[in-house]
């Protein structure tokens, strides 16, 4: 049976997605490919059934990446059986799941796997912010998604 992931931020629209393409590829680079399932959701629905941001997809694209069969949805509380694991972009998010929450359901930050990245470290939100701030959060999701699949790839059989 696969483990399973979702990476949730506000709206599903910039970092989520851009998260869980890159975190596909970075578990696919360490041979867990089938054996972790990625998907992403928002704690708000405003995108939901959108593409992603067209700044987050352009700059997946600059980066190798290919994020444009992604679709905008919204976390719903009945999901946590889903999952083994809930990783959220900062701490609002990871406040509102875990009111959402059943007792032992695993929310982590997304960057608390980063070792670079100090203790509580969020993932900015880059929306409407600029070509810049997309990389700088990308660079910033692919430190965190390494981590992520090194920490599966000794835990997932």
């Amino acid at each position: 049976m696969a483990y399973r992931i979702c990476v949730v931020c506000m709206a599903n629209y910039c970092r989520s997605p851009m998260a869980e393409v890159v975190l596909r590829a970075k578990l696919a680079a360490h041979g867990l490919d089938g054996r972790v399932i990625v998907e992403s959701a928002g704690t708000e629905g405003w995108f939901a059934g959108s593409g992603m941001d067209e700044q987050a997809l352009e700059t997946l694209t600059r980066f190798g990446y290919d994020g444009s069969a992604h679709r905008a949805r919204q976390f719903a509380e009945d999901w946590f059986g889903r999952y083994d694991l809930v990783l959220a972009m900062d701490r609002v998010n990871q406040s509102a799941l875990r009111r959402l929450a059943p007792a032992g359901a695993h929310v982590r930050l997304f960057r608390s796997f980063d070792p670079s990245a100090p203790e509580g470290a969020e993932m900015p939100d880059p929306y409407r912010r600029g070509e810049a701030e997309f990389e700088r959060v990308f660079g910033l999701i692919e430190s965190a998604a390494e981590g992520i699949a090194g920490h599966l790839a000794r835990i997932v059989r």
